[in-house]
């Protein structure tokens, strides 16, 4: 062989080294040879394993997220506690406000009432009351008022007051009828050390009632089927002074002279505290 054939078989030699062979070994050391090159299946083996893994700890993962999202049994029961505890506070809340509405209620009533009552006491009088049967019984009697005071915003309230008194004849005071409230009795005078003073009457008081005496007959029952023409009886009573002419109203008081029992009389009398 010359050397030119020489150097032709080289150059052939080389050119299948590097076009069949080197590759050839690349591909056989990466593994992809061939399905019975014992490096294909040891890849394919770590590729799974690896790919096992993965899955696995992405399932792992999401596991602990879903365990950390989803809440304990003891962090239920912690949270319904606290609900049961909230709704015992709104309820205690709301029974409290319902008694305080409740005493508010009943506070506001018997003020009321106390009011209703003051107002009454200080319109009203014990005095006596002739029954029926003759008998005489100690009564609280109302009186409305007719004294009225006008107030800042124009308005009429009611400023007196309804008192009692007793005072023996001869009463030591003069009336006269009430200029500026027609039907009504005021004490004009009072005479000083009279008894009317030392029973507490003093100028400008409303007579509202006094006691009167009136004569009737009484007759048995044995002297009607015999004829008889009775005899007298002497009842005392109270009588309402309100729109009673003066004449009547002078004629009442003066009739307690014949009081058979020589009894004070009963004055109720209407007093301006404005004017005290």
């Amino acid at each position: 062989m010359n050397i030119r054939s020489f150097n032709v078989a080289r150059l052939i030699i080389l050119v299948v080294y590097h076009l069949v062979l080197i590759p050839t070994r690349n591909v056989v050391g990466s593994g992809f040879v061939g399905p019975n090159n014992p490096g294909v299946k040891l890849q394919h083996q770590t590729h799974n394993q690896r790919r096992i893994r993965r899955v696995t700890q992405q399932n792992a993962s999401s596991s602990n997220n879903n365990d950390s999202s989803s809440p304990s049994p003891e962090s239920t029961a912690n949270t319904l506690r606290e609900k049961a505890d909230q709704l015992r506070r709104e309820v205690t809340q709301f029974e409290d406000g319902k008694r305080d509405k409740e005493r508010s209620d009943q506070l506001a009533r018997d003020t009321l009432l106390e009011e209703k009552r003051d107002e009454r006491l200080r319109y009203s009088a014990i005095i006596p009351i002739l029954k029926g049967d003759g008998s005489t019984e100690m009564e609280r009697v109302d009186f409305q008022p007719r004294i009225k005071a006008s107030t800042l915003d124009g308005t009429a309230s009611s400023s007196s007051v309804i008192m009692a008194v007793q005072a023996a004849l001869p009463l030591g005071i003069i009336l006269g009828e009430d200029e500026t409230l027609p039907g009504a009795i005021r004490v004009d005078e009072v005479i000083e050390d009279g008894n009317g003073a030392a029973s507490g009457v003093m100028v400008g008081d409303l007579l509202r009632a006094c006691t009167a005496c009136q004569v009737t007959m009484e007759m048995p029952t044995w002297q009607i089927m015999a004829g008889g023409i009775g005899r007298p009886k002497t009842s005392r009573m109270m009588f309402s002074t309100d729109g009673r002419p003066f004449e009547e109203v002078m004629e009442a008081v003066g009739s307690n002279r014949i009081d058979p029992e020589k009894r004070p009389a009963w004055l109720v009398l209407e007093r301006n505290e404005e004017s005290d």
